[in-house]
């Protein structure tokens, strides 16, 4: 009888905790959704309408926004743009960056350490410290005003090489490249055919945040780009913000579209994500 009792307290107790975690659960997923359903809300409402306060119910100013936003620049030329510099961008780093960290964790020569721990200590650097010579040398290279200025510099990405090399460290062990070499496996297809698909959970997760620095990347197009054809859409929301500034709803709806990739980024590669942030955490 008592175990049966102690067995049934248990069982609430364990339904309690459960009860508890998932109703937190929900309350943080309402909390984290609630600005950005309010921003799609905003983004169909007129100013006069945003200035009255915040709403629930969809209005009906979207057509009128969307006239507005495209009145004075074509939101969805800086859609492509983006688009043209943040998919190669988020694919060079992915693989060079993977390429560099099996460099680092499976080959031992001299120096290695201190190479590693030179790129790691560039990550301390700000990026605006080093625009002005960035600018320079990409004037001398006649890439100034291009996408390749934009897309070459993410190719060495130090948090990418950090991150995977402690990933292969974990997850590659050496008698599996040993095996690959006796086979007569040469270096790189031991990378593409062998390493590449065990640390691709890494590599999603470093290039999913890539994707979002160089799509949300504001300054480094700002001073390397001239053309208005050329401007990425973190410019021209900038440029919706300042023609428009009466226009609240015309913003939102700038806002809105430009998280359209990231969301569906998220909603593809999430499981990745998760897998390669916890790898490791488990032993069996």
């Amino acid at each position: 009888m008592r175990s049966n009792k102690k067995t049934k307290k248990n069982d609430a107790g364990k339904f309690t905790g459960k009860f508890f975690l998932y109703f937190f659960l929900l309350l943080l997923a309402i909390i984290t959704f609630t600005p950005f359903y309010i921003m799609l809300i905003n983004a169909t409402r007129s100013t006069q309408e945003i200035n009255m306060g915040i709403t629930l119910i969809p209005g009906n100013a979207l057509l009128e926004n969307y006239k507005s936003m495209m009145i004075s620049m074509n939101i969805w030329s800086g859609f492509r743009n983006s688009l043209i510099v943040a998919v190669p961008s988020t694919i060079l780093s992915g693989y060079f960056g993977a390429l560099t960290a099996y460099a680092f964790s499976k080959f031992k020569f001299k120096g290695n350490k201190f190479l590693f721990w030179f790129i790691l200590a560039t990550m301390m650097i700000p990026i605006q410290l080093g625009l002005i010579g960035y600018y320079q040398l990409t004037a001398n290279l006649h890439i100034i005003n291009t996408f390749w200025a934009l897309i070459l510099p993410t190719v060495a990405n130090a948090a990418t090489v950090f991150f995977l090399k402690m990933y292969i460290d974990v997850n590659v062990h050496d008698s599996l490249l040993e095996a690959a070499r006796v086979d007569g496996s040469s270096e790189f297809y031991t990378f593409n055919r062998i390493v590449l698909p065990i640390i691709m959970p890494g590599v999603a997760t470093m290039s999913i945040l890539n994707f979002i620095f160089s799509w949300n990347n504001y300054l480094t197009p700002l001073v390397l780009l001239f053309d208005k054809e050329k401007f990425t859409l973190p410019i021209l929301i900038a440029l919706v913000k300042g023609t428009y500034k009466q226009n609240l709803g015309a913003q939102y709806l700038a806002v809105a579209i430009s998280v359209i990739p990231i969301l569906i980024a998220f909603m593809f590669f999430s499981k990745y994500i998760i897998s390669g942030i916890t790898a490791g955490a488990l032993k069996e």
